[in-house]
């Protein structure tokens, strides 16, 4: 049997985003924040789990995970498995509006929560070689926290490729179970995240289900002719660009040899035989000679 890929967000929210594994999801939150020196989680309250009405094939379906820990504290996880572009952006943009839609009628601005974002990219995108980056707002200098609210994580799987499977446990096994690792390595993953064994349980029991194979394919398409539309518009633009380039370097060449003919003395029309530019535009030039 085939396992399907834990990267679609599709069957990444199956795994981490029900009801009946919110278990699953509290040890890999735990795994994220310990690492990062924060205190672990006793509990947290799913916002959206998932659903049948999670239209795989649908651009509005929300795949990405929220949840609340019993002080409030909010988190939004999204994986990614193409590169969208601008996804330090996109993190503020959906950081901004988790944190923005607490304020209700009547709600005091003290009352705000903290916001955590954890991105899961299948796509390098930060320049150092940590696969978990935390980010928080600091001041340059002295890096007194200007508020704790705003945190967030980006985990690259590219960048996991100089870690050995480990029985040390935490989030590299994490990752690695999610970046694909053959599954007879499987039970060191789980040694030390015994939590692990039912998100790989999951995914076994997901993979033998048509249903779940043939919306898991419709996922997978849908994502990779988006992916293809993003590469296209930016190879348009990136074409458009040196054209345009080319266009007004060809017009400043022109511009410059106008200039030296007529500071030499040559006369409006010759300059515009000569350059091809309009009559009209070399009598601008002339003022200034």
């Amino acid at each position: 049997m085939e396992l399907l890929d834990p990267r679609n967000d599709f069957i990444f929210k199956r795994i981490f985003g029900s009801e009946s594994n919110k278990d699953v999801l509290l040890a890999f939150l735990n795994s994220t924040f310990v690492e990062s020196g924060e205190q672990p989680l006793t509990e947290i309250i799913l916002m959206n789990t998932y659903t049948d009405k999670d239209a795989p094939h649908e651009k509005q379906s929300i795949l990405d995970i929220k949840a609340k820990t019993s002080e409030g504290k909010l988190i939004n996880i999204e994986m990614q498995l193409f590169n969208p572009y601008n996804m330090e952006k996109r993190s503020l943009f959906y950081w901004s509006n988790m944190y923005y839609h607490q304020i209700k009628e009547g709600v005091n601005y003290s009352d705000l929560k903290k916001c955590v974002t954890i991105n899961i990219l299948n796509y390098s995108c930060l320049p150092n070689d940590r696969y978990h980056n935390v980010f928080h707002l600091r001041e340059d200098h002295t890096g007194l926290p200007f508020i704790d609210d705003i945190e967030i994580h980006v985990m690259e799987l590219p960048k996991l490729e100089e870690h050995a499977v480990t029985v040390g446990g935490g989030l590299v096994n994490w990752l690695l179970f999610l970046r694909g690792v053959n599954p007879n390595q499987w039970e060191a993953l789980t040694v030390n995240e015994p939590m692990l064994k039912k998100a790989m349980t999951t995914l076994e029991f997901l993979s033998q289900d048509a249903q779940t194979r043939m919306e898991y394919e419709a996922r997978l398409k849908f994502l990779r002719d988006e992916a293809s539309r993003v590469e296209g518009a930016k190879a348009e633009g990136l074409a458009a660009g040196i054209a345009k380039g080319i266009e007004e370097g060809i017009i400043q060449e022109k511009l410059q040899t106008a200039q030296r003919l007529l500071a030499r003395g040559d006369d409006v029309a010759t300059v515009a035989d000569i350059t091809g530019l309009s009559e009209e535009e070399i009598r601008s030039l002339k003022k200034y000679f």
